[in-house]
C-alpha cells in the first residue's frame, strides 16, 4: 500500500513499563530527562531552519559583495546558499504538517509578538556587554 501503519494504542502492561523506565531514568539522572522531555522534533528541526536562513541571507551577501571583484568567493557564496536552502528543505520535511500546526497554535495562542519579543530578549541577553 506505501502508507503507514495505523498505531496501536499501548496495552496497560506496556504502559506500565514504560512509566516505570521514565521514573527510572528521571531517578538516575534528573538532568538528562529534563533536556529528553524539553526536546522534540519541532524543536530540533525549527532551530535548523532558523540557521538555514541566517546561512542563505549570509551565502547571498557573499555572493552580492564578491561576485564582481572575486567569482570564486561569489560562487562560494551561491554553494552557500544552495547548502542552505537544502538544510531549510530537509528540516521543513523533518516537522512536516504536524510541525507547522503546532507553531501556527502556539504563534496564534502566545501572538507573533511574544515570538519577536523573546527573540529580541534572548539576543540582547547573549550579546549584552558588561560594564
Amino acid at each position: 500500500m506505501g502508507g503507514r501503519e495505523p498505531r496501536l494504542p499501548l496495552s496497560e502492561h506496556e504502559q506500565q513499563v514504560l512509566q516505570e523506565l521514565e521514573q527510572a531514568l528521571v531517578e538516575q539522572d534528573p538532568a538528562f530527562a529534563d533536556r529528553v522531555r524539553s526536546e522534540n522534533v519541532y524543536r530540533y528541526a525549527g532551530r535548523y531552519l532558523k540557521w538555514s536562513v541566517l546561512g542563505f541571507a549570509a551565502g547571498l551577501t557573499v555572493m552580492l559583495v564578491f561576485f564582481t571583484t572575486s567569482v570564486a568567493v561569489g560562487s562560494l557564496g551561491v554553494l552557500m546558499m544552495f547548502a542552505s536552502l537544502v538544510m531549510f528543505w530537509t528540516n521543513l520535511r523533518r516537522m512536516g504538517k504536524a510541525g507547522w500546526e503546532d507553531i501556527g497554535r502556539s504563534l496564534r495562542a502566545e501572538g507573533i509578538g511574544h515570538a519577536v519579543t523573546d527573540t529580541r530578549s534572548w539576543f540582547r541577553e547573549r550579546f549584552r556587554r558588561d560594564r
